[in-house]
């Protein structure tokens, strides 16, 4: 459930920047530097939150579901 929850938290983050950045965009005009600022905060964020994903299923913390469909033959 922590790790759930590491999750999301993440997630809201990258939310939270994406958000900033379109605030910014609109405020700004364009003149500023603070929306380039946040979007690469998201990117970087969001290529951390996939490789702490990688690494928890590496190491066992996570399991992966099988899905809602189901793919018989």
């Amino acid at each position: 459930m922590f790790v759930k929850a590491i999750i999301v938290a993440f997630l809201l983050v990258i939310l939270y920047t994406l958000g900033s950045s379109f605030f910014f965009m609109v405020k700004d005009k364009g003149q500023g530097d603070r929306m380039l600022k946040r979007l690469m905060w998201r990117i970087g964020l969001s290529i951390f939150l996939l490789l702490a994903l990688y690494v928890m299923f590496s190491l066992g913390w996570i399991q992966p579901s099988r899905g809602p469909v189901n793919y018989s033959g």
